[in-house]
């Protein structure tokens, strides 16, 4: 069915957007949390399989085909090309994860609307953002970055790490392989395809992919958990790795992906605030700052020219 793409974001986008950010933030504390009991890739592995046939089962309900004979000719390439980027981009969160501070690493992953803003308009000349609009994605950074100034400067911060540069180029990597992602299912015939489909081939070939790198690192499998930990892995799967992506992916199709991509500063923020209500982790007055600099960030990205 025919759609008619939106310049700016309304009420409805970014209500969307915000819940996505602040379960993604919630989600980075369920993770830490399950960590002391299931390995990090492997804890990967179970939420896209979770989260695999979830989609599968929403696309046989909606009735989107599964098989490529109902997308655009050799979109299956560009559907395959998102998937690995997408597995490359968790496997080097959480290989990166093994060396250097959480902290660190989500700086660095949450460079991805940086290289969007930089990649995309490359690919789609009506994606590029205006001097205002950078100002604000620079405002969104240092409010971000202001944020986790504590993780990576403060008490938080744990002892000398030999490998620490390898965990940070990482999440550097991780944030570059996200915005791929989001050109890829932006400027390709990949785009015509069913966000459900899009998700589909996100998740399935993580699925696929992932417990190789699992069983490479020698993490130990196990299907014996605890409550807390079926239920976090259920979360992370159905939730995280279902719905709130393929809001995402909704998203994308439907409003530019330059502006919806600063949103995701949010997400750190968020995980900064539950992680002070769950973990009884300090707040300051320079998270209540960087705060203020976001919401600037975010009027600013979305500042409609007259």
């Amino acid at each position: 069915m025919p759609f008619t793409r939106k310049n700016h974001l309304d009420f409805f986008a970014v209500s969307l957007l915000l819940a996505c950010c602040m379960f993604w933030g919630f989600q980075q504390v369920l993770v830490k949390a399950t960590m002391a009991e299931v390995a990090p890739v492997y804890q990967a592995c179970l939420r896209f399989i979770a989260s695999s046939l979830a989609v599968a089962a929403w696309c046989r309900w909606r009735g989107v085909g599964l098989g490529i004979a109902s997308e655009p000719a050799g979109a299956w390439r560009f559907g395959l090309l998102a998937g690995s980027l997408f597995a490359a981009e968790f496997a080097c969160i959480h290989t990166g994860l093994q060396y250097t501070l959480a902290s660190r690493l989500t700086v660095f992953l949450y460079s991805a609307p940086f290289w969007v803003a930089l990649l995309l308009p490359r690919f789609l000349p009506g994606e590029q953002l205006r001097g205002w609009q950078w100002l604000g994605l620079a405002c969104a950074f240092i409010g971000m970055a202001l944020a986790m100034g504590d993780g990576l400067f403060g008490s938080a911060s744990s002892g000398d790490r030999p490998l620490g540069w390898l965990g940070d180029a990482l999440g550097l990597l991780a944030g570059l392989m996200w915005a791929l992602t989001t050109v890829v299912i932006r400027s390709t015939q990949f785009a015509r395809v069913a966000p459900e489909k899009q998700l589909l081939y996100q998740v399935g070939v993580s699925a696929a992919l992932l417990p190789l790198l699992s069983w490479a690192l020698g993490e130990p499998w196990t299907l014996q958990f605890s409550a807390f930990a079926a239920g976090s892995l259920l979360l992370q799967g159905l939730v995280g790795g279902f719905i709130s992506y393929l809001a995402w992916l909704w998203m994308l199709a439907h409003y530019p992906a330059t502006k919806i991509s600063v949103f995701v500063f949010l997400t750190p923020v968020f995980a900064l605030l539950f992680g002070a209500w769950w973990l009884g982790e300090p707040m300051s007055w320079s998270l209540l700052g960087a705060m203020a600099l976001v919401a600037v960030g975010i009027v600013l990205v979305n500042r409609q020219r007259v």
